[in-house]
């Protein structure tokens, strides 16, 4: 088995120990109107239970649990290898799925908690660098686990570990997939939770582009259209958009 496949896996498993006999709190409710019926809120209240699809998706995108984090540690095993399967599909984008994450504040789970939470994160996102077979594009996953953790640092740390053609062209598809958003100013993704930094965000990860993903995009011989418009993220204003490189984009 590919080394960061088989890490993914031996974190999902952990999760599955580690959040075994969950369920959300005994008095936890939410409108049968909006989010389901009696019937689907008691398996929430049932340990061990596999959720159907549907059901999973109504429960970690609502918004007003009053136990958001008891709920989160319930649906975590499943949620989490749905996520790392490509079977999670969000309104917008994969962010959601972080905002989720970071209303149940995870970070502040005892460390027997937390800890799983995290090596989960960081496996899915280094098998995501280097694994053909990865189910979920690389701008996807950094952004739900930039929103999960609330700073892109630790991800763009673990970007630069991993080198290679593979992981050279898991630097192009996202840069490619950003250069319209940032060039406009704007965070290739909406954040949601209160407590992030949209303009932070984005501002670390621009700075990272030019200092790390520019070079290496260079060198791995990325083409000189996007390369231009990674450069240009270092220009402001009208020093920007009448570079001759400028793309032409309209806001």
């Amino acid at each position: 088995m590919h080394r960061a496949r088989r890490r993914l896996t031996e974190a999902l498993d952990s999760l599955s120990v580690t959040f075994r006999g969950m369920t959300a709190h005994p008095d936890e409710r939410n409108c049968e109107c909006h989010w389901g019926s009696a019937q689907e809120l008691a398996l929430l209240k049932t340990p061990d239970v596999a959720l159907e699809p549907d059901l999973l998706r109504r429960t970690w995108q609502a918004v007003d649990w009053r136990d958001h984090a008891a709920v989160l540690r319930r649906i975590l095993p499943q949620f989490a290898r749905a996520l790392a399967a490509g079977r999670v599909e969000p309104l917008s984008g994969l962010e959601e799925a972080g905002y989720s994450f970071a209303r149940g504040r995870w970070q502040q789970w005892p460390d027997e908690h937390a800890e799983p939470v995290g090596e989960f994160l960081h496996a899915w996102w280094a098998q995501t660098l280097t694994d053909p077979d990865a189910a979920v594009p690389a701008h996807q996953v950094f952004a739900m686990c930039a929103e999960a953790s609330g700073t892109p640092g630790p991800w763009l740390a673990d970007w630069e570990k991993h080198t290679g053609p593979l992981s050279d062209r898991r630097l192009a598809e996202p840069a490619a997939e950003w250069e319209y958003a940032l060039l406009g100013d704007s965070l290739p993704w909406h954040v949601d939770w209160y407590e992030h930094d949209e303009d932070q965000t984005r501002t670390e990860l621009v700075t990272w582009l030019l200092t790390h993903a520019a070079p290496r995009l260079r060198e791995s011989g990325a083409p000189k259209a996007l390369q231009h418009r990674i450069r240009l993220l270092g220009l402001t204003d009208e020093a920007r958009w009448t570079d001759p490189h400028w793309p032409g984009h309209g806001y």
